[in-house]
C-alpha cells in the first residue's frame, strides 16, 4: 500500500493519469524492461528449440513450459500475495526466474542445453513469473485510487506490449548474431532495474486485527470465493476457452515464420513485433471501446476479428501481408484480455483480489498452455496453415458462447466497507471454539414476500463466498410473515472475518433485505455454538463457566 502523500489525486483525465503517481511510475517504467527481457528470452528459447529439433510438438511446448506453472500454483500463488506483503513475494518470485534464466545462460554458454532441459529451465522461469503475477497484479490498486484502477491496468498491459513491439525483433537480431545465450543474459540482467524498484517501494501494511489464515484454508476460502461469485466465474470460463482456441497463432510463430514465410530468427522477431505493434494500438483504444460498447459486444467484435486474422496468417505467405494481419490479431487480442482482467479485479474485494486473479490467470494460462500443445500435435499431422485455419474457424464460433455465458457488465470496484465491532458475548470463546451458528429472523409483509425471497438468493451468494456455509432460508408455516435466515461458520475466527468481508455493495444488499422488516423490534440475530454429542466433557463437580459468569 501506498503512502497518504502518494494518492493525492491528481486529474484522472487520460490512460496517462496513474504515471504522475510516482511509485506506479517507477515500477511500470522498471516492468517495461523487465518484459522486455523475459520476450527476447521467449525468441531465444523457442528459436533454440527450432534449430535443436523439427517437431512442431517440442517447439510448441516451449510456450506450454513458461505457462503451465501458472496454473499448477495460481492458487497457492493468489493466496500467498493475499496472506503476505505483496513487495516480498513478488521480490521473492523475481529471484526464482533470475536464478532460472542465469542457470539457463550458464548452460547454453557451455554447449549443456537439450531440449528437455530447455524446457525444464523454462518450466523454472515460469514457475517464478507464476508466483510473481497474482502479487504483482493486485498490487496495482495499492498503487493508485481505485478510480485510477482500470486505467493502471491497461498501462501495464501496455507496458508489456510496447515490449512486445520491439523485443521479439531485437530478440530475433540478439539470436542471430549473438546466440540464444545472449538473450537468456539479457533477461537475467533486465529482471535487476525492477527489483531495485520495488525496493524503493515503501509500502505501508495495514495489520489485521485478526490472525492470518493459513495456506490451505486460504486457498480454501478463495475457491469459495470464486464458486461464489457468478461474474468471476463467467469470466475465468470465457477466458480459458478463448485460451485454448486463440493459443494456436504464437505457439506456433516459429513454424509460421520457418515455413509459410521461409524465414530466420529475423523474420520471427519481426512478425512477434507487428503482434506487438497491435497489441499497443489495442491496449491504448480500450478506454474508447469500453466507453463505446458493452464488455459482450466488444468481446465479440474482438473475437471475430481475431478469426480472420488468423486465417490471413495461414493463407498468406507474404511477409508484409502477414505482418499487417497480426497487427490486427495483436491488437484484438489485448482488448479481449484486458477487459477479461478489468473484468476480474474489479469483480473482488481487495481481500481475496489475489486468490481471484490468480484463478484468472490459471485459466489464461491453462487455456494457452494445453491449447498450445493441442495445436502443436495438430500441426505435426495435418501441417502449420490446415492447424491455423481450423483455430480460425472455432475463433468464428466464440461469439455464441456469450448466449450461455455472457459477459457481467464492468463497473467501479466494490471497496471494502468498514470494519464491525466483534459482538459481545458472555459464552468464554476462543478463536477455535465452533461450529457457530447464525440465525436472523425477519417479518416480512406477505405481499413483499416474493421480492425477499429474491433478495435472499443474492444475500446467499455473498454469505457463502465470504466464509459460510450450510445456509437456508425458512418461513414459519404457522405465521407466515416470520422468515429465518440461517448458516454455519466453522469456528468463532471464522465467523469474525465473514462479518468484516463485506464490500459497500454487499452492505448494501443486506440493508435492502433488512429494508423488508417490518414490526416495532429490529431483525433479530441468534449467535449460538453448536454442541454435537461428546464434544462436551464436563466433570460433575466442575462448574459451566458461562453460569459463574452470570
Amino acid at each position: 500500500m501506498t503512502t497518504p502523500s502518494d494518492l493525492q489525486t491528481p486529474s484522472t483525465d487520460g490512460i496517462t493519469a496513474p504515471l504522475r503517481y510516482p511509485t506506479f511510475r517507477r515500477i511500470w517504467l522498471a516492468s517495461l524492461l523487465s518484459n522486455l527481457g523475459i520476450l527476447i528470452q521467449g525468441v531465444g528459447a523457442a528459436w533454440a528449440m527450432t534449430e535443436m529439433t523439427a517437431s512442431a510438438d517440442k517447439v510448441a511446448l516451449v510456450q506450454t513450459a513458461l505457462l503451465l506453472p501458472v496454473m499448477l500454483i495460481a492458487m497457492p500463488a493468489g493466496a500467498i500475495a493475499d496472506m503476505y506483503d505483496r513487495r516480498i513475494v513478488t521480490l521473492v518470485a523475481l529471484s526464482i526466474a533470475l536464478c532460472g534464466a542465469t542457470v539457463l545462460t550458464a548452460l547454453d554458454w557451455s554447449g549443456l542445453t537439450t531440449p528437455n532441459l530447455l524446457l525444464v529451465l523454462c518450466f523454472v522461469v515460469g514457475g517464478g513469473m507464476a508466483l510473481m503475477g497474482p502479487a504483482w497484479s493486485s498490487s496495482v490498486s495499492e498503487q493508485v485510487p481505485a478510480k485510477m484502477l482500470p486505467a493502471a491496468i491497461a498501462l501495464n498491459g501496455i507496458s508489456y506490449n510496447i515490449a512486445r513491439s520491439f523485443g521479439p525483433a531485437a530478440g530475433g537480431i540478439v539470436v542471430a548474431t549473438a546466440g540464444a545465450g545472449a538473450a537468456f543474459a539479457i533477461n537475467a540482467f533486465l529482471y535487476l532495474p525492477l527489483t531495485v524498484a520495488l525496493f524503493l517501494w515503501k509500502r505501508v501494511a495495514e495489520p489485521s486485527r485478526l490472525p492470518r489464515e493459513n495456506l490451505s484454508r486460504a486457498i480454501v476460502s478463495g475457491v469459495r470465493y470464486i464458486a461464489n461469485s457468478p461474474s468471476i466465474k463467467i469470466v475465468v470460463a470465457r477466458t480459458m476457452i478463448t485460451g485454448l482456441v486463440g493459443s494456436g497463432l504464437q505457439a506456433l510463430m516459429p513454424i509460421v515464420a520457418r515455413d509459410l514465410l521461409q524465414g530466420g530468427a529475423q523474420t520471427y522477431g519481426v512478425m512477434l513485433g507487428a503482434f506487438g505493434l497491435g497489441a499497443v494500438v489495442g491496449a491504448l483504444n480500450i478506454s474508447e471501446m469500453r466507453r463505446r460498447m458493452s464488455g459482450e459486444a466488444a468481446v465479440r467484435a474482438c473475437t471475430l476479428s481475431m478469426s480472420g486474422a488468423i486465417a490471413a496468417v495461414a493463407l498468406s505467405h507474404n511477409a508484409i501481408l502477414t505482418a499487417v494481419a497480426l497487427v490486427l490479431a495483436g491488437a484484438v487480442w489485448t482488448i479481449v484480455w484486458t477487459l477479461f482482467n478489468i473484468g476480474v479485479q474489479l469483480s473482488a474485494p481487495r481481500w481475496v483480489a489475489g486468490r481471484a486473479l490468480a484463478a484468472w490467470q490459471a485459466s489464461f494460462s491453462g487455456g494457452l498452455a494445453i491449447g498450445s500443445w493441442g495445436w502443436g500435435r495438430l500441426t505435426d499431422a495435418v501441417g502449420v496453415d490446415i492447424t491455423l485455419l481450423i483455430s480460425a474457424a472455432l475463433m468464428l464460433l466464440l461469439p455464441l458462447l456469450g448466449r450461455w455465458l455472457c459477459m457481467p457488465p464492468i463497473t467501479e470496484r466494490g471497496e471494502d466497507a468498514e470494519i464491525l465491532a466483534d459482538p459481545k458475548v458472555r459464552l468464554p470463546l476462543t478463536y477455535r471454539s465452533g461450529p457457530l451458528v447464525v440465525e436472523l429472523e425477519y417479518r416480512v409483509a406477505l405481499e413483499n414476500a416474493r421480492a425477499f425471497h429474491n433478495v435472499m438468493q443474492d444475500v446467499q451468494l455473498y454469505r457463502q463466498r465470504n466464509g459460510a456455509y450450510g445456509w437456508s432460508i425458512a418461513r414459519d408455516i404457522a405465521d407466515p410473515e416470520l422468515w429465518t435466515e440461517r448458516y454455519h461458520c466453522p469456528t468463532w475466527l471464522d465467523y469474525l472475518r465473514q462479518r468484516n468481508r463485506w464490500t459497500q455493495s454487499e452492505r448494501a444488499l443486506d440493508e435492502q433485505a433488512t429494508a423488508f422488516h417490518i414490526g416495532p423490534e429490529p431483525v433479530r440475530i441468534r449467535r449460538m455454538l453448536e454442541r454435537p454429542f461428546g464434544s462436551v466433557r464436563w466433570k460433575e463437580d466442575v462448574p459451566d463457566r458461562a453460569t459463574s459468569a452470570l
